[in-house]
């Protein structure tokens, strides 16, 4: 896995080690958040400030987590920031430790990524590793709280919050890897120097991991808001026909799109967003449909199995889609599939339903043409007729 840059943008894979740590107060750090206009680099996009005041609001010390789970098989970067750069990770999470006056600053790392720079880098901060199970909803946090604390990594209830009732019981503050590395940048380099990349309403840059149908996969480091087009150039598309942006919950936006700005407001035609910072490219030799099936089926077996939309609605909606890849000549294969993602949104007991239907939904409408030559017993790409 290569990393790679647009124009001369190489902030984060840059970062030079820093001896001493600056010392925040809780009003400074949540200020420089504010200013800074930071939200989260794991997926949500939530505004960082936020999520740090609602850890303040409590009387007990709070834990505070670095999310490097990585649970997206798409997903790179937080290995990559790891491996390259982990002093500024642990840099970021020891900051916000010290200022929030934390009981405790863990780093979650999932079973894909090499923990050992982690922890030579945490051996000085103050900062412990845990090297966890993983699991596509391992890196949820409410999941992630739960795995800490010696119990499944399934998502626990949705009305406690962790900022609330997290590990131990005690207000937990869960912050990607990124988020993190992107805070101590901040307090390293002040509010002006991160806004002077980015769009003044979306400011900094991101990491986006690209795979698929590209010269060189890699993880590419880019100002926020900047263009499809430009950040995959560097990646090298071939034949490109749509990519997949946010991964396997996110939505498919066609190649011929390439000057759509990756931002919440010009991805949202599309049924996408900048989550995690997935970018997979569809060639021209690969079907949706199956690919999409393929998806489908990988989600529904990584579910918690904790409510019906899990339990019964994935698995069926992935069988239906898997029959319209196998080109099954059923004509109530759309509606079904359609049924089933109505069934599951909003109704589970936790985003993971609502994800996998969205990319399921995205799919069917981006690739109607493909989903009408499967239901006529014929794929231009897999050839021939049922």
């Amino acid at each position: 896995m290569t990393t790679m840059t647009l124009s001369d943008t190489r902030r984060l894979l840059a970062a030079e080690p820093m001896g001493t740590l600056p010392r925040l107060s809780p009003d400074t750090l949540l200020a420089l958040a504010d200013d800074a206009g930071l939200t989260g680099r794991g997926g949500a996009g939530f505004p960082t400030a936020i999520k740090v005041r609602a850890v303040t609001q409590g009387r007990r010390a709070p834990v505070v987590v670095g999310n490097a789970m990585e649970g997206e098989p798409l997903s790179y970067k937080d290995a990559v920031l790891l491996t390259r750069v982990p002093y500024l990770v642990v840099d970021g999470l020891a900051i916000v430790a010290r200022a929030l006056g934390a009981h405790e600053a863990v780093l979650a790392v999932g079973p894909e990524i090499d923990p050992t720079a982690a922890i030579e880098a945490a051996r000085t901060r103050g900062v412990q590793v845990a090297h966890l199970e993983g699991g596509f909803v391992a890196g949820q946090e409410s999941a992630l709280v739960n795995q800490l604390d010696g119990r499944p990594a399934i998502p626990g209830d949705p009305l406690v919050r962790v900022t609330t009732r997290g590990v131990y019981g005690r207000p937990t503050l869960v912050l990607n890897a990124e988020t993190l590395a992107q805070l101590g940048l901040i307090a390293r380099h002040g509010v002006a120097w991160f806004r002077e990349a980015g769009l003044p309403e979306d400011p900094g840059t991101s990491l986006f991991s690209i795979s698929g149908s590209v010269e060189h996969a890699g993880v590419v480091e880019a100002p926020r808001g900047s263009l499809l087009g430009d950040v995959l150039a560097s990646a090298g598309p071939v034949h490109p026909v749509a990519v997949l942006v946010g991964g396997f919950h996110g939505a498919w936006v066609p190649a011929t799109a390439p000057a759509t700005r990756l931002t919440a407001h010009d991805l949202k035609p599309y049924g996408a967003a900048v989550g995690a910072g997935v970018l997979h490219v569809l060639g021209h030799d690969t079907c949706p449909i199956r690919m999409a099936a393929g998806i489908a089926g990988y989600l529904a077996e990584e579910s918690a199995a904790q409510c019906g939309p899990c339990i019964n609605g994935l698995p069926r909606m992935a069988d239906a889609l898997e029959r319209l890849a196998d080109r099954v000549p059923d004509p109530g294969l759309p509606s079904e599939i359609d049924r089933m993602r109505l069934l599951v949104t909003g109704r589970g007991a936790c985003a993971h339903p609502d994800g996998t239907a969205r990319m399921v939904a995205s799919t069917m409408r981006v690739f109607a043409d493909h989903v009408s030559r499967h239901l006529a017993g014929h794929c231009e790409i897999e050839g021939g007729r049922r």
